[in-house]
């Protein structure tokens, strides 16, 4: 029992860094890592993917705060960016909660296998925005807002790596898309995390101590060690050369993406 609490503990110290320094939620680490850990506890395979995601979705609800309060307080974050996404954020995560309680574990890790080998390819090959590009308006932002919703709940992420590149592509500066990207991870993780708990209420086979699909255990360990590492890795971003530990974050997913892939083979 120590060694899973001990792994809840440096998943969230991870986390915490990482939503910092890159401007993500941390789920990328955190639903992998829960994977293991789950299937380490011998959950029911079928719903070890759907609880992975909804207690990452409920985890950035607390990442997020810690993380996008510490770049406010640098001005890094963009509220009236944030104010014009939010409204397409939280129609789309409610939305993909739905779709992603309703598809089987493997389906979902496919998924999220996919996912984590496109964001790699994007920061490793790091494309340059066009230098005409701007922020769309309102329609566009809500469409937008939605897509990245949707997305974010059936992978589990606080939306940063789409978000910051999309910013990014608009061109917003780096430091300033990382921090607006880590309050809009708020908005995403409270519409997810709440409709990973409405869909996982009836759901057979839950573990003791689970909250629809999320693990309160599991969440307390998270957020426990995330909200002291997070403002760490704001320090780390407005100081080191996040281009080069984007690449380097990119070879790690890289290397958790084809490890998940491995264990869908028969």
């Amino acid at each position: 029992m120590l060694s899973v609490v001990a792994t809840y503990l440096a998943v969230g110290a991870v986390a915490g860094i990482l939503a910092g320094l890159l401007g993500i939620g941390g789920g990328l680490v955190i639903v992998p890592m829960l994977v293991f850990c789950f299937s380490h506890q011998q959950f029911p395979h079928p719903i070890i993917m759907h609880l992975a995601l909804g207690t990452s979705m409920a985890s950035i609800v607390f990442t997020s705060v810690s993380s996008f309060w510490a770049h406010h307080k640098r001005g890094a974050v963009q509220w009236p960016v944030v104010r014009r996404i939010s409204p397409g954020i939280l129609a789309g995560t409610f939305l993909g909660s739905f779709v992603a309680a309703r598809l089987s574990t493997n389906m979902l890790k496919g998924f999220f296998v996919l996912f984590l080998y496109y964001v790699a390819l994007q920061m490793l090959t790091g494309k340059k925005p066009k230098a005409s590009r701007t922020l769309p308006g309102t329609l566009g932002m809500t469409a937008a807002g939605g897509g990245i919703g949707v997305i974010s709940s059936l992978v589990g992420i606080g939306g940063g790596t789409i978000s910051v590149p999309f910013m990014v592509w608009c061109n917003l500066g780096l430091h300033q898309a990382i921090g607006t990207s880590a309050a809009i991870g708020f908005p995403i993780a409270i519409s997810g995390a709440l409709g990973y708990v409405v869909n996982g209420l009836a759901a057979p086979e839950l573990p003791p101590y689970s909250l629809g699909y999320v693990s309160l255990p599991a969440l307390a360990g998270i957020v426990l060690a995330s909200i002291i590492t997070a403002p760490m890795g704001v320090r780390l971003a407005h100081s080191l050369p996040v281009q080069q530990l984007k690449r380097l974050f990119a070879l790690l997913l890289v290397a958790v993406a084809t490890k998940m892939l491995i264990s869908l083979l028969p």
